[in-house]
């Protein structure tokens, strides 16, 4: 897992390993990491000599970056061009190295522009663009290279206007980010949130972190952590020699019904994709479920299904009285739980919720934005990440807020996001999927918070791999997720 830091936290260490080396020192090795970058995107749209670059240059250490970035590239050759947003205040030494290296200063940007380099504004912005930073930043869009290709931005640690601590991005009165949007993003030392979650990942593009030695020290815990195939690959279950249906874990599912036999189906599909043993389905949807896959052992109740190493619940299963007395039954087994749904509907009213504070096993909730708001009254809001925490705390369970950056909280404070996710997951159905193979790996023994990082980040993939054939269903996603994890495992 990749951490992810607070901007306290970051300027903290930045400030002690300042202390310990000559002055400039870390603004010089940014530089350097963002100028091999630059070039190395440069030599794909025809080679740093003569390449037309602008720089965005604000105040303080982030302009100052760009300068001494475009100062590097300058002496390879490149036509570099800055643009002051605030001549007054621009770095004077980065300025005065610029104009050495052959830079100059600009009024407007040029007509031709290979490479943007965002240096507007840093860790230390807040309140989103203003004035000609603004303008600047929707204008991007518009600039053409040598090549007639649109000009490549690359922001400076992060891209300028978006709320760092967060990942949240302010909108304009007609509804745009007013935030750069960049192609890729030079992060240094340290991730931080809003690289990882939020509206503002989507606008870093792709993000590579230059180490300037700040590792060594970054104190007390990172503000979340960000999953990766590696780990996904780590905590997967491994299938030992003398393994059976029931040594590697039986899930049970409580989804669906005689209205919407879909749910029960596709949560048993998403099952089926994980590592258990053998699948057991409970509900009134059980001829559907068996239709689909011959493989899975039907029972009409919760109470006749047999023994379980965990349950899904709520995908499809309704709300009204026999949905409630699943839901109960469910909860009174002594197991892991997924929560999803109509199972999240149910516990709006409190009636539960004493049933919840009995629990000794793990429970994972599912939510989307919707039913977070039912859960606790309110929206997500711009801080997605203390939302999921603060709702993992008050329930005392794992949550897995869906959206792009899907976020896992867990009641003591830990939180992780997902990277994998896509747009293309936004269709009927695939919540359901996503239910089912959590509640496999739940019911294989993996700790709650893995379980539900580990399937998040798997049915982000399968979206992916999915949409290569065109427009998305759920039945496509399940599919999906065996070929992905043939290729992961």
């Amino acid at each position: 897992m990749r951490p992810v830091w607070r901007v306290a936290d970051v300027r903290a260490a930045e400030a002690a390993l300042m202390a310990t080396v000559p002055p400039g020192t870390l603004m010089q090795r940014a530089a350097a990491g963002l100028a091999r970058r630059c070039a190395l995107l440069l030599a794909e749209r025809g080679g740093v000599y003569a390449a037309p670059v602008l720089l965005l240059v604000g105040s303080g250490d982030n302009g100052g970056d760009a300068l001494y970035a475009g100062a590097r590239l300058a002496r390879r050759g490149a036509t570099v061009s800055a643009l002051l947003l605030h001549p007054e205040r621009a770095h004077a030494e980065g300025l005065a190295a610029l104009r050495g290296a052959g830079g100059r200063v600009v009024d407007r940007p040029p007509a031709l522009l290979d490479l943007v380099l965002d240096g507007i504004v840093g860790i230390g912005g807040q309140g989103g663009l203003r004035g000609r930073a603004e303008q600047l930043a929707a204008s991007l869009p518009s600039h053409r290279g040598r090549d007639g290709a649109r000009a490549t931005v690359v922001a400076v640690d992060v891209p300028s206007g978006v709320a760092v601590d967060t990942g949240a991005v302010p909108v304009t009165g007609s509804g745009r980010p007013n935030a750069v949007r960049a192609d890729v993003t030079v992060a240094f030392g340290a991730l931080k949130p809003a690289l990882a979650v939020g509206p503002a990942a989507a606008l870093a593009g792709q993000v590579e972190l230059v180490d300037i030695g700040l590792a060594p020290w970054l104190r007390g815990s990172p503000a979340l952590h960000v999953v990766e195939r590696s780990d996904v690959t780590d905590w997967w279950p491994t299938l030992a020699a003398a393994a059976e249906k029931y040594t590697r874990g039986v899930v049970g599912l409580a989804t669906g019904s005689a209205t919407y036999p879909g749910a029960a189906v596709l949560s048993v599909g998403g099952a089926l994709a994980g590592p258990t043993g053998l699948v057991r389905y409970a509900g009134s949807a059980r001829d559907e479920v068996v239709r689909n896959h011959p493989s899975v052992i039907a029972a009409d109740r919760v109470a006749d299904a047999g023994r379980v190493q965990a349950w899904v619940c709520g995908s499809g299963l309704g709300t009204g009285q026999q949905a409630a007395a699943e839901l109960r039954a469910v909860l009174a087994a002594p197991v892991p739980v997924v929560l999803d749904a109509d199972a999240l509907t149910l516990l709006v009213d409190g009636s539960l919720a004493d049933q919840l504070r009995r629990r000794d096993a793990p429970i994972v909730v599912t939510p989307h934005d919707r039913e977070f708001a039912r859960l606790c009254g309110e929206e997500p809001g711009a801080d997605r990440v203390a939302a999921a925490l603060r709702l993992a705390a008050w329930m005392n369970a794992v949550v897995l807020l869906k959206g792009d950056r899907t976020v896992i909280g867990t009641p003591d404070g830990r939180a992780y996001v997902n990277p994998t996710g896509t747009a293309a997951l936004a269709t009927g159905g695939t919540g359901d999927v996503l239910a089912g193979l959590l509640g496999s790996l739940l019911a294989a023994g993996l700790p709650a918070e893995r379980a539900a990082a580990v399937a998040a980040y798997l049915h982000g993939l399968a979206g992916r791999e999915a949409a290569r054939g065109g427009p998305v269903t759920a039945p496509d996603v399940a599919a999906a997720l065996r070929p992905v994890l043939a290729d992961l495992t």
